[in-house]
């Protein structure tokens, strides 16, 4: 077997500034793309050399520079951000970084909100482009977020009068009614994750006068029933509890000049034995429609700690237990 061919190559960046952002605190950010790819990377002022194998060294380098040119915008990474770039060279297709990263969903008092992979660049321009948009996947990917985000920007521009943030209530079951208060009291600790990522991106005192003027709904799938959705961006989240009817029921509620977005994870199914998920059996019957889109994820898409996304991995190769 051949051993790689070493290489050194010396790459030189004029402005420090960005430099700073790029060598990250303590220099963490180079040493987490020597360890994702590798190689070595030698500091010395504003030079950086890359040692290792070629088809590497020339990766790490076109990475390099990339997040360079993105921190001289302004743009900065956090580690996070770094392993999904890194992650993102590696995956064997050309990968503009500035395109995905650049990308400003709706901009938040502590941040701003835009894609942080090929994955997620991918799912913002099907919603742009499209309908009705499924995103499917597992938990952590930002399918929920990133849909809230492009929700709340369009409510922001004024190109759609309102937001309806639905999602089953399966998980209460027969016990809902044993449950304290009324029935919005019952349902809404199901409907939280929503409401969290909706103050994220707003401050608390404008999501409740939104929601008191009607233009912030969240709501159980039940309510949905008998509903049309004109001027509205939608999302119904956790849709693999969702049973066939219940999908075919909300799809058909979307009105003229209306989005919807439907997220889930088709491995955490929690319907009851028997009971066919909506959102497995949907994308058979409706790929291909004009309008329509579907964007699917992996583990590699997680946005939360790098662990879970090995977790993930793990579970999804463990053997399926038989009930």
């Amino acid at each position: 077997m051949l051993t790689p061919e070493v290489v050194h190559e010396k790459v030189v960046f004029a402005d420090n500034a960005p430099l700073g952002q790029l060598l990250g605190p303590g220099g963490s950010h180079l040493k987490l793309v020597a360890r994702e790819m590798g190689i070595e990377l030698h500091v010395r002022g504003n030079e950086i050399t890359l040692v290792g194998a070629r088809a590497q060294v020339e990766l790490a380098s076109s990475l390099l520079a990339q997040v360079y040119g993105l921190a001289r915008r302004g743009i900065s990474f956090d580690g996070g951000d770094l392993l999904r770039a890194v992650q993102a060279v590696q995956g064997g297709n050309p990968t503009d970084l500035a395109a995905i990263f650049s990308d400003t969903l709706v901009v938040t008092p502590n941040a701003r909100v835009g894609p942080k992979g090929p994955t997620q660049k991918r799912y913002v321009d099907a919603i742009r482009a499209n309908d009705i948009v499924f995103g499917i996947g597992p938990a952590g990917t930002g399918k929920t977020y990133l849909a809230m985000a492009m929700a709340v920007g369009a409510l922001l521009k004024q190109q759609v009068k309102r937001i309806i943030l639905a999602r089953p209530a399966v998980e209460a079951g027969e016990r809902l009614g044993f449950l304290p208060g009324d029935l919005m009291e019952k349902v809404n600790p199901y409907l939280r994750p929503l409401y969290d990522a909706l103050h994220d991106m707003l401050d608390a005192e404008r999501v409740q006068q939104m929601i008191a003027r009607g233009q912030v709904e969240v709501a159980p799938l039940a309510f949905m029933r008998g509903r049309t959705l004109n001027s509205s961006f939608v999302i119904l989240d956790e849709a693999q509890n969702a049973t066939s009817d219940q999908m075919l029921m909300f799809l058909t509620r979307l009105g003229f000049d209306s989005k919807a977005v439907v997220t889930g994870d088709v491995t955490q199914i929690d319907l009851p034995i028997g009971a066919q998920s909506g959102l497995v059996e949907v994308e058979g019957l409706l790929r291909g429609i004009e309008g329509i889109g579907f964007v699917q994820f992996t583990e590699r898409d997680v946005v939360r700690h790098p662990l879970v996304q090995k977790i993930i991995k793990a579970y999804e190769a463990r053997p399926r237990r038989r009930g």
